[in-house]
C-alpha cells in the first residue's frame, strides 16, 4: 500500500485512526475504541481498504469497521446514513479489485455487493459489532450496501 494515500475528506477521527494504523504497520488500530453520545464505549474491529479512484486512478486508503465470514471480510457502506454512497463504495463499483489490511496482515481481494439472504445475514452480524448501523439505515432511503471482500491469490 506504499503508493496509496489516505482518502481525502475523511472526518478527523478517521484520519487520526488511519494514520495510527498505517504508522504502526497494523499493530495499533486494528481494534478501535469509540464512545458515541448516549452509548457505552464499544471496541470495533477495523481494517484498511485500499481502492482505486474511479475518476483519478489514484489509490486511496479508507479505515472501515468490519466483520468476517469464513475466509472473507465484510464492510458496510453506510456513510453515517447519508443519502449517497461513500466514495470508497463508488470506487469498488468501478473497480472491485482492492487491497485489505487487517491488523498486520495484507491481502488482495475482490469486492462484491451482496443481496438477499446473504445480505440479511451479514447485516445482522454488522449490527452486533456496530449497532449504530440500524440508526444510519433509518436516516436514509437507500438500502445501505454490504460488501464482501473475498481474498484472491
Amino acid at each position: 500500500m506504499a503508493d496509496a494515500k489516505l482518502a481525502p475528506n475523511l472526518p478527523d477521527w478517521m484520519q487520526e485512526h488511519a494514520k495510527r494504523y498505517i504508522a504502526s504497520g497494523g499493530t495499533d488500530g486494528h481494534l478501535y475504541k469509540m464512545t458515541q453520545p448516549g452509548r457505552p464505549e464499544i471496541t470495533v474491529p477495523a481494517l484498511l481498504l485500499t481502492t482505486t479512484g474511479r475518476k483519478s486512478g489514484d489509490r486511496y486508503i479508507f479505515p472501515l469497521f468490519y466483520g468476517d465470514t469464513g475466509n472473507s471480510y465484510f464492510v458496510v457502506a453506510s456513510k453515517g446514513g447519508a443519502p449517497e454512497h461513500p466514495g470508497w463504495y463508488r470506487n469498488i463499483e468501478a473497480n472491485p479489485e482492492v487491497e485489505v489490511q487487517v491488523g498486520t496482515r495484507k491481502t488482495k481481494a475482490h469486492a462484491r455487493t451482496v443481496s438477499g439472504p446473504e445480505r440479511a445475514q451479514l447485516w445482522e452480524k454488522a449490527l452486533k459489532f456496530w449497532p449504530p448501523y440500524a440508526d444510519y439505515q433509518q436516516k436514509t432511503q437507500r438500502e445501505i450496501p454490504v460488501v464482501v471482500l473475498d481474498p484472491v491469490s
